[in-house]
């Protein structure tokens, strides 16, 4: 599959992003510490290039309900633009709350809130009608907190992932910690059947989480994706994971503390009812190496498809769902997509077009764009 090249980086490409409202625009960034914006409707391709600084860029993202607003996070800080207003680039506003390197960055559409997950393990969410520091969310990654995304069915509510293997689920309104899973645990191994489990000598790291739209398949999967250090995609049931577990000692547990109220995926006891989990890896034809992404697809039936990229240089398309549904223990066709490049990938997301859809960052200069129909 030959993709559309699109240049206008200096540096290795780290993020991508496209545009729902106007369908076939795209922003990038890179180490060249800027961002691009194309269109991919138009011949000369490229629309502009935004230089918001000398450090390379690690995430950015639009301001859901007003697109010509982006997020950039660099270094520490975060800074918005306006990319109708032109040169000489100027920042709306910039924030510097976080103290170690920020990884990734999310709008909350519904609230305005910011999040900004950093190297510390901490997450800052910053209110951007008010323009100050709303919460500091801490204490539940001991390593590099990599990922953070809003749970859109749960408008108060984030999930985060780390290079400690934790997954945290979050009440942000309290700064609480709801949940959380360590896939780094024997007991999260024990929990995968045979076949079916990650490479034992890469760490599960979580570098990536990504959660679909209410939009997406009609709001019928409540899930979360995560893409593991380990090879595999994880899929988890959010809203099963998270409900309420009962049991004939629930009258006496309600004399605990509060702090025994965390629920944790790794403390239930062996054969204990859990949510549904499903685990995609090298066995199904997927990655065989650590994933470092992975995405909704937005084209389509939207929600469809898990597109993931990873360290072997391969994106996957995964017809996920019906797997899901079932839990089935053997699937043809798991892998519906195989893409082939010559160089890791760092980013990925997909277009609400019918072609031109999918785009791939990799550690190259160049933005690849793929049609999947």
């Amino acid at each position: 599959m030959k993709p559309r090249r699109l240049k206008g980086h200096n540096g290795a490409v780290t993020y991508c992003v496209a545009s729902r409202a106007r369908p076939g625009f795209v922003a990038s960034s890179a180490e060249d510490g800027c961002i691009c914006g194309f269109d991919l409707r138009c011949k000369d391709v490229l629309l502009f290039t935004i230089k918001v600084g000398e450090d390379p860029i690690s995430s950015l993202c639009f301001k859901e309900g007003n697109e010509d607003v982006v997020y950039v996070s660099s270094g520490t800080g975060i800074s918005c633009f306006d990319i109708r207003m032109g040169s000489p680039w100027t920042p709306l506003e910039t924030y510097n709350y976080n103290k170690d390197e920020i990884n990734q960055i999310a709008f909350s559409s519904k609230l305005g809130f910011l999040a900004a997950a950093d190297d510390s393990g901490d997450v800052k969410i910053v209110d951007t009608s008010q323009k100050c520091l709303y919460k500091s969310l801490r204490a539940a990654h001991t390593s590099i907190c990599s990922s953070v995304q809003y749970i859109p069915w749960k408008p108060w509510t984030v999930v985060t992932g780390g290079l400690d293997s934790k997954l945290a689920i979050w009440d942000f309104s309290k700064g609480r910690l709801l949940y959380s899973i360590d896939y780094g645990t024997p007991e999260m191994d024990n929990n995968v059947s045979p076949g079916n489990a990650g490479q034992c000598f890469n760490p599960a790291f979580v570098h990536s989480v990504a959660v679909p739209g209410v939009d997406m398949l009609s709001g019928l999967y409540k899930v979360c994706a995560v893409a593991r250090g380990d090879g595999v995609v994880d899929v988890i049931d959010l809203e099963s994971e998270l409900a309420p577990k009962k049991s004939k000692s629930s009258v006496g547990s309600q004399l605990r503390s509060k702090r025994s109220d965390i629920p944790d995926a790794n403390s239930h006891p062996t054969g204990q009812s859990r949510g549904k989990r499903l685990h995609l890896d090298y066995t199904l034809g997927g990655h065989t190496a650590a994933v470092s992404c992975v995405t909704f697809s937005a084209f389509g039936e939207r929600g469809k498809f898990l597109i993931s990229g990873g360290n072997d240089a391969t994106v996957k398309l995964w017809d996920w769902s019906k797997r899901f549904s079932s839990l089935q223990t053997s699937c043809d066709g798991d892998v519906t997509l195989n893409i082939n490049l010559k160089k890791k990938v760092n980013w990925i997301c997909t277009s609400p077009t019918d072609s031109e859809n999918l785009i791939v960052c990799d550690t190259s200069k160049v933005l690849k764009v793929y049609t999947v129909q």
